[in-house]
C-alpha cells in the first residue's frame, strides 16, 4: 500500500543565505554539550514553509501545484533578510529554535495569503494559525539543552544580516524516516 505524500509550500534561500546560516550553525554545534541535545535541520534544503498541507492524495498533487502557481504569479520577487533567532515557546523549554526575519516578512505573509485563497479554490481548508515568517533550524522537543542553544542562537544571531532573494515558490515532499527529513521538490513556480 502506498503512502500519501506530505506536502509542504515553501520558498528556498540562495546558496549565500544557506551557506551563512550553515556557518553559524556550525559554530554553535562545536560547543553544544555531549548527550543529547537538539534535531538540526538537514541545511541543503533551507526554506520558509508557507503552508503544511500534510498527507496529500496523489490525484490532488496536480491541484496543489496549480494553487502555488496561482499564488506565485502575483508576487513580485523580493529579498528577505535574516536577522535574529528565537524559539517556540520563547520561554522555558523550547521546541522550535529558528531564524527571525527584518525585512520580507510582510512579502512573505502576502505570499501565504494569495496561497491560501488559491488552495481555498481548489478545496483545501484555510489555515487557521497566523502565519509567521521564520526559518527553522532545529527542534528540541523540550530536551534540557535546549535553552542553552536557544541562547547560543540567539547570541550568534545578534550581529545577522544575510539577505536572499526570493524568487520561486515551491511544492516540496517531506520524506521522513532513517534521520533528519528530506525535501523532493514535486513543483516550482517563479514569482512574478
Amino acid at each position: 500500500m502506498n503512502e500519501e505524500p506530505r506536502l509542504f509550500v515553501a520558498v528556498p534561500v540562495s546558496e549565500p543565505a544557506r551557506a551563512a546560516v550553515a556557518a553559524v550553525v556550525d559554530a554553535i554545534r562545536a560547543g553544544e554539550p555531549e548527550g543529547r541535545g537538539v534535531r538540526w535541520v538537514r541545511l541543503d534544503g533551507l526554506h520558509i514553509t508557507l503552508r503544511f498541507l500534510g498527507p496529500t492524495i496523489e490525484s490532488s498533487v496536480d491541484a496543489a501545484a496549480r494553487a502555488v502557481a496561482a499564488a506565485a504569479s502575483g508576487t513580485a520577487p523580493f529579498t528577505i533578510r535574516i536577522a535574529g533567532a528565537d524559539a517556540f515557546p520563547p520561554v522555558g523549554r523550547p521546541r522550535t529554535l529558528w531564524l527571525d526575519l527584518d525585512r520580507g516578512a510582510d512579502e512573505l505573509a502576502d505570499l501565504a495569503r494569495r496561497l491560501d485563497d488559491a488552495l481555498a479554490e481548489r478545496g483545501w481548508e484555510r489555515e487557521r494559525r497566523p502565519f509567521r515568517a521564520h526559518l527553522t533550524l532545529a527542534r528540541a522537543d523540550g530536551v534540557r539543552a535546549g535553552p542553552a542553544t536557544v541562547a547560543a542562537l540567539r547570541a550568534a544571531a545578534t550581529e545577522l544580516a544575510i539577505e536572499s532573494p526570493i524568487e520561486r515558490v515551491v511544492l516540496f515532499e517531506s520524506i521522513t524516516g532513517s534521520g533528519r527529513a528530506r525535501y523532493i521538490e514535486r513543483a516550482q513556480t517563479a514569482l512574478g
